[in-house]
């Protein structure tokens, strides 16, 4: 017993040593701005250094085209093109199956800076770590050869349909099926508010693939299905209340034949393998939710300390002071849950509840933050060409995409009541 103690007292030292000797980073509430360089335990100076090209790039490649983008419904090929040449996409797929193999808070950076230039249009992240994640993790040797590098290079865009007209979070009321045929499949039915949809190269579909299952959970497959494919047919670009730059498509799957060689891992695991992979995109929608509240807070903190009314800025009254006192504290407060959220899913020990909570609370903050900041603004917060308005519009879809926060609720309740 002396040993071990002895044992974890110099471990203790050791680590205390480390840590003393690196050089301070200011948490998010001691920093000049909360979109600033160089803050943030969960961060190293070489994450800064990529955080630095990454924010150049969403500067030059993105920012200047968006609003053409936003006025065509998509954005263009050769911006994705551009993503993978600075290694920007599939950085959290590992590197022997052809993506970057960096880490989760590298790919957090993309998400992170995609926001803080307020520019929506681009789906990488759904891409890159919603996407690609089911490809590495249950894909043939094969499939992982055919689309990973070309998914990383910006080459092959990915696109993931789950949703359908009658069936929206419960994923058990999902009408779409595919039949065995031989070795091959018959696919027929339809999708619907899918993000990357229209410029998609390829699509995941998730399908009923056994009607006798006790329930359809139990027989739910994946199938890769590419763009071309003889009865695959992309119907209309949606058009939105906001996201107006990210192409939102309807499919439509008209006795489309596909190879043994499409379907996703096993046949009747598609739903295990949506339970599995659902935390990450609920922690990346949390992230780009709070990084959003981030850029709305400062964009607002900005428009106050400038505008005047009544012979003195907005931000010498007292009511506006205490307003963004309490609009940083609760992004600050958020910051410290998500930033915890992104250590634990970097090893592998974040749960589907702690995600939903994830998702929830920041979808919610980033609706209450984008209120009151265009409220902040006066008129000029509802005219589009204030960033603001366009935070907003954008703001409101958080909490109904990747499973609504009302079944966010009934996932964490459910934890909360198991008796298990």
């Amino acid at each position: 017993y002396f040993f071990r103690l002895t044992f974890y007292s110099k471990e203790y030292d050791n680590l205390k040593s480390i840590l003393m000797s690196a050089p301070f980073r200011p948490e998010t509430p001691m920093a000049k701005t909360l979109m600033d360089i160089g803050t943030r335990r969960i961060f190293s100076e070489e994450h800064d250094l990529f955080r630095k090209n990454v924010r150049r790039f969403f500067q030059e490649e993105v920012v200047p085209y968006h609003a053409q983008w936003e006025k065509a419904g998509e954005v263009s090929r050769e911006v994705w093109k551009k993503a993978g040449e600075h290694g920007l996409l599939g950085i959290y797929t590992p590197e022997e199956h052809g993506g970057i193999g960096g880490d989760l808070f590298s790919a957090a950076i993309v998400w992170e800076e995609q926001m803080y230039c307020n520019c929506t249009g681009p789906g990488f992240s759904l891409h890159s770590e919603i996407v690609m994640p089911y490809i590495s993790h249950y894909g043939s040797k094969a499939q992982i050869e055919h689309y990973i590098p070309q998914m990383t290079a910006g080459k092959y865009i990915g696109a993931i349909a789950m949703t359908e007209p009658g069936a929206g979070s419960d994923l058990q009321g999902m009408k779409t099926f595919a039949k065995k045929d031989g070795t091959d499949w018959i696919l027929n039915g339809s999708k619907v508010f899918i993000s990357n949809g229209w410029i998609s190269d390829m699509v995941i579909v998730a399908a009923v693939t056994n009607r006798e299952a006790k329930k359809v959970a139990h027989g739910i497959s994946l199938f890769l299905v590419d763009s071309g494919t003889k009865g695959f047919q992309k119907g209309r670009k949606l058009e939105k209340l906001g996201l107006k730059a990210q192409d939102t498509a309807e499919l439509f799957f008209e006795n489309v034949r596909l190879p043994a060689e499409a379907l996703l891992g096993h046949a009747n695991k598609g739903f295990y393998y949506l339970m599995n992979e659902l935390p990450q995109e609920r922690l990346s929608i949390a992230v780009m939710a709070l990084a959003s509240c981030e850029f709305m807070f400062e964009e607002t903190r900005n428009y106050v300390m400038q505008r005047k009314a009544f012979g003195r800025t907005i931000a010498d009254l007292q009511v506006v002071q205490h307003k963004l006192a309490e609009l940083k504290t609760d992004i600050c407060v958020a910051r410290a849950f998500i930033d915890s959220c992104l250590q634990l899913h970097s090893t592998k020990n974040l749960d589907s509840s702690t995600a939903s909570m994830a998702k929830y609370w920041a979808s919610d903050l980033q609706n209450k933050v984008a209120t009151q900041c265009l409220q902040l603004h006066g008129g000029w917060g509802y005219m589009w060409e204030y960033p603001i308005a366009k935070a907003f519009a954008d703001s409101r879809v958080q909490p109904i995409y990747g499973g609504t926060n009302e079944i966010m609720k009934e996932l964490i309740s459910r934890n909360i009541v198991s008796k298990k």
